[in-house]
C-alpha cells in the first residue's frame, strides 16, 4: 500500500504521516517532490499511462441574462483532473481537491501529488508500472527509445487516448525524440487523438515554438481543428504569442477559419488585447467584420473587454464601430454596462451612435445609470436624445434610483432630467406593484438620500398607483415618512385597485399605533372610520368564496369598510386600542354594531367603550375645530407656528386636559 506525505502551504515545513518510505530522500528531495512541477500548471503526467492526459478547453455556450445576451467568449474550464490514482482508496483524490502533476524525482521515483481543499499539498509514490516509452519522452531520453525501436517497437501505436510518442513529444516539447519519431514514422505527421489533436495543435498549446516550426517545416497540416473547430492558429492567439501566429501565417493557416461558436483568430487576438497579433492576422487576410454566431465582431469585442489597442487599430483600418450583435446592443453600449470609460472615449471620438437601442429599448446611457459609472455617464448625457429616452418608456433616473447609485442620480437630476418621468404602461407591468416613478424605486429602497435629491428637485409623490407613502408606512421609516409629507404626500390616499371607505394610510398603519397616531397628528381622515353603512343594524357575513356555479361577472371591486378590516383575524385582536387611537381624533361619532362587538368581546375594552359615548367633551371638539381651521399643511408645521407654547401642546395631544 502506498504511503503519502503531506506538504502545508506554510513554506520550508513538511509534515510527514509515514517518513521511513522516503528515509533515503534529503530534504530538498523531499520538498522538490511536494512542489515539483507547479500544480496550478498543471503539466501532462507521462509517468504512467493510466493516468489521463490533460484536455484542451472547449466552451460552453455563454446565457443571456440581464438587458443583453453576454457576448464574450466563455472562460474556459481548466485542464481536467486524473481519473486514475495509486489504488489505495484513501489516498485518492476526493471530490474537493483540485490540481495534480505527477513526477519523476532525482533518484528516479515515479511520484503523484495534488493539491486538496484545504490548501495542502499531498504526495504520493506510484506503485503501478510506468509506461517506459512516455517516461522516456518526458525525460527526453533519446538513447532508450532509439533501443526501443531497433528491438521492434512500434512508435506508431496510439494509447487508449489516441495519443501516439509523436504526440507525447510535441506535447512536452523534446526536438530531438520528434526529429527521431518523423524521420522513422513521417506519416503520422498529422496522426490526431481522440480529441482531434495534431502533434502541431499540441505544441503549440504548449507554446514550444521549435517544435511548431520544425512540424510546420515537416508538412504538418496547419489548418486541422479539434473537437471543437479550434485550429493551432487560434490558440496561438489565445495563448498572445505572436511569434508562433507569424510562424502559421507564414504556412498559410486559414487565418479566417471559425470556431463551433463563429469565433475567429482576430476575435481572440481582440479578446487578448493583442495590437500585434492584430496586425499580423490583418496583413494576412483576416476579415474585420467577421462576425461569430451572435453577430459579434473583432471590434465589439474590443469594445466589450476593454482592449484600447485592437480597438484604435480595427478603427484604423475602417471597422464599424456600429457595429451590433444580433440582440441589437452595440459596441458602445457594451463598453458602457462594462465601465470601460477609455474605450466609451474614443468610440464617441469616433461618432458612435449613442441612440441606438438594445432590442429591449435600453440606449447606452441606461445601461451606464444602472451600472452608476460617473464618467461615462458624463460622457454620454451630451449625445443622448432626451426624445429617444421617452420612446424607450424607461428614464435612467428609474435605473438609478432602483440600483442605490446616488452619484449617478444626482448627476443625471443635474442634467435636467424630468424627475416625474413614469415608466410606460408595459414595464410598469413587470413589477407586482405597478411603480411607475424613480420616487417610487427610491422609497422602496429606503435610499434616504435619493429620496431627498427627488423630492427637492420636485418630485410629486403622489404620481404612482400606490403611493410611496403607503410603501414607507409599510416599511415603518419614519424619515421616509416625513420626507414625503413635508413634501406634499397625500396623507389621505387611497389605492384604487383596492377600494376602501377610509384611508388606505389608516389601513397601512393599523398595525403600528404609533405610525397611526403619526398620521392623524398630520390631519389625516378618521372620521371616515365611523361611516359604517349598516349602522346599528347587524352586519351582513361576507362572502369568502365563489360559487361554482356562479357565473362570473365583471364588476366594480367592492369597497370594504373600516369594520370590515378590522374584523379580519390579523387585526381584530388590536381592534379595541385601534378604535381607542381614532376616537382622539373624532367628534361625535357613532360606533356601529361590529364595533360594538368588538368592544364587547374583551372586559378591558369597556373604557373605550365609555369613551365613545356621546355628547364627548367640550375640550376635545375645541380641540378638533382648532385643528380643523388650521389646516393639514399648517399641522406639519405645528411647532413653528405663532401661538403660545402651551397651546401647541394642547393641539399636538400631549397634554389633552390642559391649555
Amino acid at each position: 500500500m502506498a504511503s503519502g506525505v503531506t506538504a502545508q502551504r506554510a513554506p520550508g515545513t513538511l509534515a510527514y504521516e509515514d517518513y521511513s518510505l522516503y528515509s533515503s530522500l534529503s530534504d530538498d528531495e523531499l520538498m522538490q517532490m511536494a512542489i515539483e512541477q507547479s500544480l496550478m500548471d498543471m503539466p501532462r503526467p507521462a509517468a504512467a499511462q493510466s493516468l489521463q492526459r490533460p484536455t484542451t478547453t472547449r466552451r460552453s455556450q455563454p446565457a443571456a441574462t440581464g438587458e443583453a445576451a453576454e457576448h464574450r467568449r466563455p472562460n474556459r474550464a481548466n485542464l481536467q483532473a486524473p481519473t486514475a490514482y495509486p489504488p489505495s482508496a484513501h489516498l485518492q483524490p476526493t471530490g474537493t481537491d483540485t490540481a495534480f502533476s505527477a513526477f519523476i524525482t532525482g533518484n528516479g521515483k515515479q511520484c503523484v501529488s495534488w493539491r486538496r481543499y484545504d490548501g495542502s499539498i499531498f504526495v504520493t509514490e506510484q506503485v503501478y508500472e510506468p509506461n517506459p516509452v512516455a517516461s522516456a519522452i518526458m525525460l527526453g531520453d533519446v538513447d532508450t527509445l532509439t533501443k526501443m525501436m531497433k528491438s521492434g517497437k512500434n512508435m506508431a501505436e496510439a494509447d487508449k487516448d489516441g495519443w501516439l510518442p509523436l504526440h507525447e513529444a510535441a506535447y512536452y516539447g523534446k526536438l530531438d525524440i520528434l526529429r527521431m519519431l518523423l524521420r522513422a514514422y513521417p506519416g503520422t505527421v498529422d496522426k490526431r487523438t481522440l480529441l482531434e489533436e495534431t502533434p502541431l495543435y499540441l505544441a503549440t498549446i504548449r507554446e514550444n515554438i521549435d517544435c511548431v516550426q520544425f512540424l510546420l517545416e515537416s508538412g504538418a497540416e496547419p489548418d486541422i481543428a479539434n473537437k471543437s473547430k479550434e485550429t493551432p492558429l487560434y490558440k496561438a492567439c489565445e495563448h498572445k504569442n505572436a511569434e508562433i501566429v507569424r510562424l502559421l501565417v507564414r504556412f498559410n493557416a486559414d487565418i479566417n477559419h471559425r470556431c463551433i461558436q463563429g469565433w475567429a483568430a482576430l476575435h481572440e487576438s481582440a479578446t487578448k488585447d493583442s495590437t500585434e497579433i492584430a496586425e499580423i492576422l490583418v496583413q494576412g487576410g483576416a476579415k474585420i467584420e467577421a462576425t461569430n454566431i451572435y453577430g459579434v465582431t473583432p471590434l465589439f469585442v474590443a469594445a466589450q473587454s476593454g482592449n484600447i489597442g485592437p480597438l484604435r487599430y480595427l478603427i484604423s483600418l475602417g471597422a464599424d464601430v456600429n457595429t451590433q450583435a444580433s440582440d441589437s446592443a452595440t459596441a458602445l453600449y457594451e463598453a458602457s454596462k462594462n465601465g470601460h470609460d477609455e474605450v466609451v472615449k474614443v468610440l464617441l471620438s469616433q461618432n458612435a451612435d449613442a441612440n441606438k437601442p438594445s432590442k429591449h429599448g435600453w440606449l447606452p446611457l441606461h445601461i451606464s445609470a444602472q451600472c452608476g459609472t460617473y464618467g461615462i455617464i458624463s460622457m454620454l448625457i451630451p449625445v443622448t436624445s432626451r426624445a429617444r429616452i421617452r420612446r424607450s418608456g424607461i428614464s435612467p433616473l428609474h435605473l438609478a434610483a432602483e440600483r442605490d447609485r446616488d452619484d449617478a442620480l444626482e448627476l443625471l437630476i443635474s442634467a435636467g432630467f424630468d424627475v416625474n418621468a413614469m415608466l410606460s404602461h408595459d414595464r410598469s407591468l413587470l413589477y407586482e406593484d405597478r411603480r411607475s416613478t424613480p420616487l417610487y424605486f427610491a422609497v422602496s429602497n429606503k435610499n434616504i438620500n435619493a429620496i431627498e435629491m427627488l423630492l427637492e428637485a420636485g418630485a410629486n409623490p403622489n404620481i404612482d398607483m400606490i403611493n410611496p407613502l403607503l410603501v414607507a408606512i409599510r416599511q415603518g421609516c419614519i424619515t421616509s415618512m416625513k420626507l414625503l409629507v413635508e413634501h406634499g404626500a397625500n396623507i389621505d390616499c387611497y389605492i384604487p385597485t383596492h377600494p376602501t371607505s377610509f384611508p388606505a394610510t389608516i389601513m397601512f398603519s393599523m398595525k403600528y399605533l404609533s405610525l397611526l397616531k403619526f398620521m392623524l397628528d398630520l390631519g389625516c381622515d378618521a372620521d371616515s372610520c365611523f361611516n359604517c353603512q349598516y349602522g346599528s343594524a347587524p352586519h351582513p357575513v361576507l362572502p369568502t368564496t365563489r360559487s361554482y356555479d356562479e357565473p362570473r361577472r365583471a364588476s366594480a371591486p367592492r369597497i370594504v369598510q373600516f369594520c370590515e378590516m378590522v374584523s379580519t383575524p390579523d387585526i381584530s385582536r388590536w381592534a379595541g386600542p385601534i378604535i381607542d387611537v381614532l376616537l382622539d381624533y373624532v367628534g361625535n361619532v357613532t360606533l356601529c354594531s361590529k364595533l360594538i362587538e368588538h368592544l364587547d368581546s374583551y372586559e378591558d375594552w369597556a373604557v373605550i367603550k365609555e369613551k365613545s359615548q356621546l355628547p364627548r367633551s367640550l375640550l376635545h371638539l375645541s380641540r378638533l375645530k382648532v385643528r380643523q381651521i388650521l389646516g393639514k399643511e399648517r399641522l406639519k408645521h405645528l411647532n413653528t407656528l405663532p401661538i403660545p407654547e402651551r397651546m401647541i401642546r394642547y393641539l399636538d395631544y400631549n397634554n389633552p386636559m390642559e391649555i
